[in-house]
């Protein structure tokens, strides 16, 4: 097995980070895919994020999903695939992003 990235775990204790988390209304969120491993480029490789969010309304649930996504863009510098926890259904991907996904948000 590949030795995982730091990165994931400084964004626990980042505030920044934080804030864009409770600004879009986010329950939960993990780093999985290449981002966590050693192999990571962040020069041609996109970061994998699964997300879950309070409830809402769906019109804020939208802005929240496009608002988030736009801003985690601009934080990393780099693409980002957003998947919404609820929409995986794939039990292959579900069973990856558990076993190897890294969570570096949880709201209180």
């Amino acid at each position: 097995m590949e030795p995982e990235s730091a990165f994931p775990d400084l964004l626990k204790y980042d505030k920044n980070f934080e804030e864009l988390c409770r600004k879009y209304k986010v329950s939960e969120m993990f780093i999985f895919g290449s981002a966590i491993r050693s192999d990571f480029d962040p020069e041609k490789s996109d970061i994998d994020i699964m997300v879950s969010f309070r409830k809402m309304t769906p019109a804020e649930h939208a802005d929240s999903y496009f608002g988030l996504l736009e801003e985690l863009e601009k934080y990393f510098g780099c693409n980002i695939d957003l998947l919404e926890k609820e929409a995986v259904k794939n039990p292959y991907l579900k069973k990856n992003i558990d076993e190897s996904g890294v969570m570096v948000y949880a709201s209180a």
